[in-house]
């Protein structure tokens, strides 16, 4: 693709107008989420899609979020929209939790991965959701991330991926969780799926329905497999060090690290581990929050001091610890290493 200029400018009222006519002329630009920042498109317009397509080099198969600011935008893309949708939109939007449901013909295909249904969400940025208000339409949003590599939870990272491919980046600061949003689809009148993990966790969900968790957010699909949820497929949240999960207590991941002949190798941890001198600590956090807070900038860390491996300590699997935990499985391609076996 043809080299443009990008423009970082801070999120605020004064470029509110810029960006607003920027997405309705058809272009793209990085705004920001409270999960990640995302690569925002008019979701209606095919052409501004494939453009988002083109600009991260996903694959065309791999559908989009469309983000909305009100239920009646919801009520525009969606052919139905079950009960328990609406009590869950009522608890957890805005905020981090996509909602998939039939989509209404007019909603292009293209946006949607060739399905017949949408993801929708509602995102918790003041500056996103009057960036859509003002729009009048939804933006179909993935993470602003080139395809496969860590995905951006500040501009600074949008900027090393997309600077030269997209004209405007909205610098809105760090995002607060780190992580993408949790993605359900409707089972029954009272179950939802978890096709994609996130910070609205299932104990969250549970109380107001059953929750079933699909097997796919803990094992790898078959390369053909058809997915209705983004980060379900491919190998995502990657740097281009080697990435690998350990599992273990201090003292036997300690000592398989000092086993490691590898130079420049990195380490995500616990903060509790004595390390040896061929290790480089980059930041995780002792809780599950923090580790989905610091994960992908993390990777990206590692990568910038230049590291050909990074062993990441096995996040405890409870709360938004699960999203931490399929995030991992992706980048490091289901990689797990026993350290007490």
């Amino acid at each position: 693709m043809n080299k443009i200029e990008t423009k970082l400018v801070k999120a605020g009222e004064e470029i509110l107008d810029e960006a607003a006519e920027l997405l309705k002329s058809g272009g793209i630009a990085a705004v920001p989420t409270e999960t990640v920042y995302g690569l925002a498109a008019n979701a209606y317009n095919v052409n501004a899609v494939r453009a988002v397509f083109e600009a991260k080099g996903r694959p065309q198969d791999n559908p989009l979020i469309l983000h909305i600011c009100s239920t009646a935008m919801l009520y525009d893309i969606a052919a139905s929209v079950p009960e328990l949708a609406v009590k869950l939109a009522e608890s957890f939007w805005p905020g981090p939790l996509t909602m998939i449901f039939p989509r209404k013909p007019h909603v292009p295909a293209e946006t949607c991965g060739g399905l017949d249904t949408a993801a929708v969400r509602m995102p918790r940025s003041k500056f996103t959701l009057a960036l859509i208000e003002r729009c009048g339409f939804p933006l179909a949003a993935p993470s602003a991330n080139t395809s496969g590599l860590p995905s951006p939870t500040s501009a600074k990272h949008v900027y090393e991926d997309m600077n030269g491919r997209i004209p405007l980046i909205i610098d809105g600061g760090e995002c607060r969780y780190g992580v993408e949003s949790t993605v359900v689809c409707f089972e029954g009148i009272d179950t939802v799926r978890i096709l994609r993990p996130g910070a609205v966790t299932p104990e969250m969900l549970r109380e107001y329905c059953h929750v079933v968790i699909d097997s796919g957010v803990l094992e790898k699909l078959d390369a053909d497999a058809k997915v209705i949820s983004p980060g379900m497929k491919y190998k995502h949240y990657s740097p281009n060090a080697e990435v690998y999960i350990v599992k273990g207590t201090d003292e036997t991941i300690v000592e398989f690290l000092e086993d490691m002949n590898v130079n420049r190798t990195g380490y995500l941890g616990f903060g509790s581990e004595a390390l040896p001198e061929n290790v480089t600590a980059f930041p995780y956090g002792r809780t599950a929050e923090e580790q989905a807070e610091n994960l992908f900038s993390s990777l990206r860390e590692a990568d910038g001091a230049g590291c050909a491996e990074v062993y990441v300590r096995m996040p405890d699997t409870a709360g938004i610890g699960l999203a931490v935990y399929n995030r991992l499985l992706r980048s490091a391609g289901f990689r797990v290493i026993d350290t007490c076996k």
